[in-house]
């Protein structure tokens, strides 16, 4: 049974009616949108900068290139593009509120938001991008797709707006591949994340849904799979710190 066949769908590890995960997730955002950015560095001892690096590094946006950032949050990975060299990156997100932290962000930064070159502001469903066909060079998303509804509608509608020879670049928590260190990788997710953001955000039950999240996330040939379905050809993935996170990447060709 495919993902839109079912009339429930994973919130973490509660099966919840498909209409309502999308309002629980942005309720989580909501709540740790002020503190996003910190509790970042806190839960991956900081090691998500070098992932995100590595991420835009592997995008490698042109300045003739406009780039589709998916679920992009407070901007890191839409800003560490533009810096990189990126003509027009479009940064968007379901979440308002972590929109708002990514224009506070760009400002702070001299980076000025406009239609024509630099960065776009947009709230944008992934499953539903309002942009015509074939208009993008690049598709990004990092940490968002595992938040999505339907991850195939995600996949399909980011295929729809490449151009010709475009590609699909998605960073994500996947599955860790070194057994002796699981255990340690599992508590570390389940007790000591809940706990930071009980004590920094004041929100244990978020960070309880973000590890639940990544656990119930497709790992790595499960995802490739679900691209290739989507029509996206010459998938690969890379895996980053023993597959705690992967790089997958697809062409529309």
């Amino acid at each position: 049974m495919s993902q839109t066949d079912r009339d429930t769908t994973d919130f973490g590890f509660r099966e919840v009616p498909r209409g309502q995960k999308a309002s629980l997730v942005r309720e989580v955002f909501d709540s740790v949108a002020p503190k996003y950015d910190l509790m970042n560095d806190l839960m991956s001892l900081g090691v998500h900068r070098i992932w995100k690096r590595i991420f835009v590094n592997a995008i490698g946006c042109s300045p003739r290139e406009t780039l589709l950032d998916l679920a992009g949050g407070t901007g890191d990975i839409a800003f560490g593009a533009i810096a990189r060299g990126a003509g027009h990156v479009i940064l968007t997100d379901v979440n308002a509120e972590m929109l708002e932290v990514g224009r506070k962000r760009a400002l702070d930064r001299g980076i000025v938001p406009g239609s024509h070159g630099g960065i776009e502001f947009a709230v944008v469903d992934a499953e539903h991008i309002p942009l015509p066909d074939r208009s993008v060079d690049k598709v990004s998303i990092a940490f968002g797709l595992r938040n999505c509804t339907d991850k195939d509608a995600v996949l399909r509608e980011a295929r729809r707006v490449l151009r010709l020879g475009g590609r699909f670049h998605c960073l994500e928590f996947s599955k860790f591949e070194i057994a002796a260190l699981s255990q340690l990788y599992e508590a570390w997710n389940f007790r000591v994340l809940p706990e930071i953001g009980a004590r920094v955000a004041g929100d244990r039950g978020s960070y309880e849904y973000l590890a639940e999240s990544i656990a119930k996330f497709p790992d790595q040939p499960t995802l490739a799979s679900m691209m290739e379905r989507a029509g996206l050809e010459r998938v690969a993935y890379r895996n980053l710190s023993g597959g705690i996170v992967a790089i997958h990447t697809g062409w529309r060709l």
